[in-house]
């Protein structure tokens, strides 16, 4: 792996690692449910995308799958609480 990569994977990984955190931060905080559900959306994105980059950084291709499922349960767990925010019950 060259040095460039390296590093700009290195970069990826602490700046991902920071958006988690604040992520976080908007589900603990957030004043609304609305506030909460939208920092959950972008906490599954910033895991998956540090699957991803951790995937290529060890070279397997077992983390891509990892992000995979955690894209779909986090699409789920989205249009789930949306559903439930805006009628009030998830199962009609």
């Amino acid at each position: 792996m060259t040095t460039l990569l390296w590093v700009a994977l290195t970069y990826a990984q602490i700046t991902l690692a920071l958006a988690a955190c604040l992520a976080a931060a908007r589900i603990l905080i957030g004043p609304r449910a609305q506030d909460r559900v939208l920092g959950l959306d972008a906490l599954y994105i910033v895991i998956m995308l540090l699957f991803i980059v951790t995937g290529m950084r060890l070279g397997t291709p077992f983390l891509f799958e990892a992000a995979l499922i955690i894209a779909v349960a986090g699409f789920v767990s989205t249009v789930t609480l949306g559903k439930f925010l805006l009628r009030g019950e998830v199962i009609e």
